[in-house]
């Protein structure tokens, strides 16, 4: 017997099993719905599919990289316990699903879970008797004059990966160590974009009083202690930085030197370290969340723009970091705490 396209939708809207183990269970149960739906408990996968409530904001990421350095791929499977991402069925269904993603390039998780690939998947994932779930995935790739390079932190649980446009091959293949260090920095400092030229105006003006407000909460605490207080800045990113603002700190620096009675012939010594502290201190958003705009942790006088630019110009050339993508597991979800007494009670009644 033939199975229809409305058979296959209605079998899933009853089961939410995958699209392709419906049309299977379809095909051997001819057709019958109540058939086929036993087919999938049996097997497993109804069950599966029964866990869509529960929460899952553990796993682990995974990453591939071509040997050419012409490719590489990020991606996260979230599971709902730590303890299964110990499992090394669960640690090789993420060496597969990110070899599958590298390999097939699909759109979004949505047409990995309709390929082929997917019914794969949910099969381990019945065997492994969780919920899991592919969360998202990227890919970046690049050309002859494109340095790319990642990096996975040890705990498996933040994946990298990272393009610069260089001026040559040459200078390409010399920056793909420096790119690995990046990768570890962007591991770490946890950055959310790429340059502060990404901020939207609204978000920069939201952020600003509040970021403010925290500085001055510092230095209460710092008075308090006696330590050093904490320069409070009028901004917070190089976008509020416009020419008028930094025309009138150099003014307002000039006007300081004058009533600290420094000779003029020495300011233009020090003015140039006066306003980079300034732009330093009205920099924090950027410095935060901007990755060429943090301060490289192999070099903190450097930004990592400049790093870059350093590491390029020493190799003869130049190198501009043009996309990063950073994945950690379990980021921005919201995990319930659990109330057991609630679920005993629950299991009880």
């Amino acid at each position: 017997m033939a199975v229809t396209a409305a058979q296959v939708k209605e079998l899933r809207a009853a089961t939410d099993a995958p699209m392709m183990d419906c049309k299977k269970v379809l095909v051997e149960a001819d057709g019958d719905m109540a058939k086929a739906t036993e087919l999938l408990k049996e097997r497993g996968i109804a069950k599966a599919a029964k866990k869509a409530d529960r929460v899952a904001a553990e796993g682990l990421a995974g990453i591939v990289i071509a040997d050419d350095f012409s490719k590489a791929t990020v991606v996260e499977v979230n599971s709902e316990t730590d303890f299964v991402a110990q499992n090394e069925g669960f640690q090789n269904l993420i060496k597969d699903t990110a070899q599958e993603v590298y390999s097939a390039q699909p759109a979004d998780v949505a047409a990995l879970m309709a390929s082929p690939f997917g019914a794969t998947f949910t099969d381990l994932v019945t065997k492994i008797g969780e919920k899991i779930e592919v969360r998202r995935f990227g890919t970046l790739t690049a050309d002859a004059t494109t340095a790319l390079n990642g990096y996975i932190h040890s705990n498996s649980r933040i994946a990298v990966i990272l393009t610069a446009k260089c001026d040559s091959e040459k200078t390409a293949e010399g920056m793909r160590t420096v790119l690995r260090q990046v990768a570890m920095h962007t591991s770490a400092m946890k950055p959310t974009t790429l340059s502060y030229k990404d901020f939207d105006p609204e978000y920069v003006a939201s952020e600003t009083v509040g970021r403010i407000e925290v500085i001055k909460k510092d230095n209460e605490e710092l008075a308090r202690l006696k330590k050093p207080l904490k320069n409070v800045p009028q901004y917070i990113s190089m976008s509020q930085l416009t020419e008028e603002v930094l025309a009138q700190a150099e003014t307002d620096i000039k006007a300081e030197l004058k009533a600290q009675n420094k000779p003029e012939k020495i300011w233009d010594k020090i003015i140039p370290g006066s306003l980079a502290r300034f732009i330093s201190d009205n920099t924090t958003l950027d410095k935060e969340q901007a990755l060429l705009d943090q301060n490289y942790v192999l070099d903190e006088k450097l930004t990592v723009a400049q790093a870059v630019e350093k590491a390029a110009k020493e190799l003869g050339g130049t190198a501009e970091i043009t996309e990063f993508i950073r994945l950690e597991v379990g980021e921005g979800i919201e995990k319930a705490e659990d109330d057991f007494a609630a679920e005993v009670a629950a299991q009880m009644a």
